[in-house]
């Protein structure tokens, strides 16, 4: 008896600190989800054009590349709880600056280092979820994780329509997100684990590349998507007469994808497996991405967009999935610190490259870049796949 309730009140701290961990980063998810559209529509007020706005957008996924490869040694210095709420703090400091500044010029930098120090909770709270998260239970777990993940992105949209794009409440609302972070992340995190060695060689990023090209690949597609549309689904608005107030309007729908849809995703990866999925979401993030042109105007567009922002999200959920029922310890800190690398560089291919298109072929660069990037995936994944079977 005295063993079955101790294993009852470990199960329970366990499922309580994935909670807290879940919330906090959707604190965090809802100031980046804000920060999106707040800088497309300042910029835009501004005189941008696309491809500056796109490049600017992708500043905060070089931060993501060059902090990648320092994550564990970060981990293994500070603590992975001081880690995770110093970063929490510096997101803050990062926008109270660049509400001050108003200089798209210093936003360059700034996003570059809101790159730099959200890493860290991107790669912690991955870990943690994924090693609390019962095997048999993974694909839920996870579900539900991004889920809350994506419920903080659409809350930042909405905040943004709320208070509007001028002055000092969107800026506000983002530090205020960043401290909420940090707090909840301070009462829960001290007992979690996920960062300890386990005598195995994990390769480093390289090595594991070798291990998961596929999964890899996945995670890049997935960012460029997701971070081309959060950034430039404004300026494809835009193209095609939607006024201003419905623009932040087409990001909280992709959002929301994420919220209705990311439970039912990690379902079926329970019963299909991870590598199936990643194909299935990429099929149908770029048969959502083709109908934008012909559906934008429409009321229709909605629910496209819903299932897009769901499944263009969802190619990450399986992917990591994938990566927590193959690998542990140290290998899955590796792979974890790869993922987020690959995300950055997504970040860095997708607005930048969309945005280039865009200005060159109008508003058809957007779904043109997302179907080709997902195409790419899609024959890579079965060249792994059929490669397996062969072998």
């Amino acid at each position: 008896m005295v063993a079955t309730d101790s294993r009852d009140g470990e199960a329970a701290t366990q499922w309580a600190a994935l909670a807290g961990v879940t919330a906090a980063l959707a604190m965090f998810g809802a100031a980046q989800g804000l920060s999106y559209p707040l800088f497309t529509l300042l910029m835009q007020r501004q005189g941008m054009s696309p491809a500056l706005i796109g490049l600017s957008a992708a500043m905060m996924p070089v931060g993501l590349i060059l902090s990648a490869s320092f994550v564990p040694a970060a981990v293994r210095r500070f603590g992975a709880r001081n880690l995770a709420v110093g970063c929490s703090l510096a997101g803050a400091v990062c926008f109270l600056a660049i509400g001050y500044l108003q200089d798209w010029v210093a936003w360059f930098i700034l996003r570059f280092l809101v790159g730099v120090v959200i890493n860290p909770l991107y790669v912690l709270g991955e870990v943690w979820a994924l090693s609390l998260a019962p095997p048999s239970r993974r694909g839920r777990v996870m579900g539900v994780f991004n889920a809350l993940m994506g419920a903080g992105y659409a809350a930042g949209p909405l905040i943004l329509i709320t208070v509007g794009a001028s002055g000092w409440p969107p800026f506000i609302a983002a530090i205020a997100g960043f401290a909420l972070c940090a707090l909840i992340l301070r009462a829960v995190s001290s007992k979690l684990t996920g960062f300890e060695e386990d005598g195995q060689a994990s390769g480093g990023l390289v090595g594991f590349a070798r291990l998961a090209p596929a999964l890899l690949l996945a995670v890049l597609v997935s960012a460029a998507v997701q971070q081309s549309t959060y950034a430039l689904i404004p300026v494809f608005g835009t193209g095609y007469g939607l006024p201003e107030a419905k623009l932040a309007a087409l990001v909280t729908a992709l959002s929301a994808g994420n919220i209705l849809l990311q439970i039912p995703l990690g379902l079926m990866a329970e019963r299909f497996g991870g590598r199936a999925m990643i194909v299935f979401c990429a099929l149908a993030t770029a048969a959502c991405a083709l109908s934008l042109p012909v559906l934008i105007t429409t009321p229709l567009v909605w629910p496209v967009l819903v299932v897009m922002g769901a499944v263009g999200y969802g190619v990450y959920t399986m992917a990591l999935v994938e990566l927590g029922s193959r690998f542990r310890g140290t290998a899955l800190v590796a792979g974890n610190a790869a993922f987020a690398l690959m995300w950055g560089a997504g970040g860095i291919v997708g607005p930048p490259g969309a945005g280039a298109l865009m200005q060159a072929i109008g508003p058809l660069g957007v779904p043109a870049v997302i179907a080709g990037l997902d195409a790419v995936l899609i024959a890579f994944a079965l060249y792994r796949s059929a490669r397996r079977k062969n072998s």
